[in-house]
């Protein structure tokens, strides 16, 4: 967490967005192409971006695959009928809008150092861990997406019937002195919804429905600041509210602006990128190290080079919370030897040609259970290794 200048840590906030937000409309169309790609021919090469707005879809990139052709228009249309736009009252429906498809073949100088198995660009990569939460996570982000998730999942129960699918929240944690998370200081949601619907009962739901169950009561007091839907209205959202980008959300997708982030995106991108994958490796080393007991706060990042293997870089910063005199030195060496860090091998590691990548794309792509860059079965070897 940041410090003030006196050394006192005091407040965070981090963001979330729902599914259908208009980024992540755009995020999980690129990760279902991937997807649709990878069950197709493994060892596709997939670099998709898209682009939604009123009525329009854009699908443009690069690909190259083996095996059949992928339907772009159908495999769009399903991902925004899954999210929930399914209605042309909503400003954007599936089976209303043209979707558009630029993909080229994958250009043969960047293949050239891939194919032998170097990194598909150069670029910097970070993961982070800490003890904050069972999953090794900062707080403030984790609370951000319980809300967004409740309220998707709201939605889709069909409880409040006036619940449209673009949804945003934000949450502040305050800190004392050292470090530990004392309450929740200022709580913002906003929410999609139906014309008509009053904001008190907008409030209403949110606060009791949403807000209570997801966030623990502990945290939650008289002072703990509330903004529903602080316009007054939020009738009209998704692409015809806001143009949607794959790739915008980047720090949704990570850490809540806890730590440092390498500038990379995550979704369209096949495993051969490593701004996806060695971010993913990066997690996995930071979480195993914590897990292992060998810091309460740690962040690892990774560099590399566009057709080479080996990481040009390998860095540990645990914020002075190692334990048992272990130094960050020593933590870089345990990286290299107890680590596969060269990309080939971060995939077979991770399993990263498996097609999971759509359910990556909304929600954040680390905390979650089921994904093995969250495992921490080097735990125990790490240990060891420091015995």
């Amino acid at each position: 967490m940041p410090e003030s200048s006196s050394g006192i840590r005091r407040l965070f906030t981090s963001e979330s967005v729902t599914e259908g937000h208009p980024d992540k409309v755009a995020d999980q169309i690129s990760d279902a192409v991937l997807d649709a790609a990878l069950r197709r021919d493994p060892e596709a090469r997939v670099a998709c971006e898209t682009l939604v707005n009123t009525g329009l879809v854009l699908i443009a990139g690069e690909i190259r695959q083996a095996g059949a052709e992928i339907d772009y228009a159908a495999l769009a249309r399903k991902t925004i009928r899954n999210i929930g736009y399914t209605d042309a009252s909503y400003g954007f429906a599936a089976d209303d809008c043209a979707v558009l498809c630029a993909l080229d073949p994958q250009s043969q100088d960047i293949a050239r150092g891939v194919d032998t198995g170097g990194a598909g660009d150069q670029g910097l990569m970070f993961g982070y861990a800490c003890r904050e939460t069972d999953e090794l996570m900062p707080l403030p982000i984790q609370l951000a997406h319980r809300l967004t998730r409740r309220l998707a999942d709201l939605r889709r129960s069909g409880a409040c019937d006036w619940l449209r699918p673009d949804g945003k929240s934000q949450v502040t944690v305050q800190y004392d002195q050292q470090g530990r998370a004392v309450r929740a200081h200022t709580i913002v949601v906003s929410t999609q919804h139906a014309r008509g619907v009053s904001q008190d009962e907008i409030e209403k739901v949110v606060w009791e429905q949403i807000v209570r169950p997801s966030v623990p009561g502990h945290l939650l007091d008289d002072d703990t600041i509330r903004h529903v839907n602080p316009t007054g209205q939020f009738v009209v959202g998704g692409p015809r509210g806001d143009c949607g980008l794959t790739g915008r959300k980047i720090i949704v997708d990570t850490y809540g602006g806890v730590g440092h982030h390498g500038g990379g995106a995550f979704s369209g991108k096949d495993p051969t990128k490593v701004d996806r994958s060695a971010s993913y490796m990066a997690r996995y080393v930071a979480k195993n190290l914590v897990a292992a007991g060998m810091a309460d706060r740690l962040e690892v990042q990774l560099a590399y080079a566009i057709g080479v293997a080996e990481p040009v870089s390998v860095h540990v910063d645990s914020f002075g919370s190692a334990r048992d005199g272990i130094s960050d030195r020593r933590l870089e060496e345990l990286v290299r030897s107890e680590f596969p860090l060269e990309p080939q091998a971060i995939i077979e590691a991770l399993d990263l040609r498996k097609p999971r990548y759509l359910e990556t794309a909304a929600y954040g792509h680390f905390g979650r259970a089921g994904f093995p860059w969250e495992r921490t079965d080097r735990a125990a070897s790490l240990r060891r290794a420091v015995a």
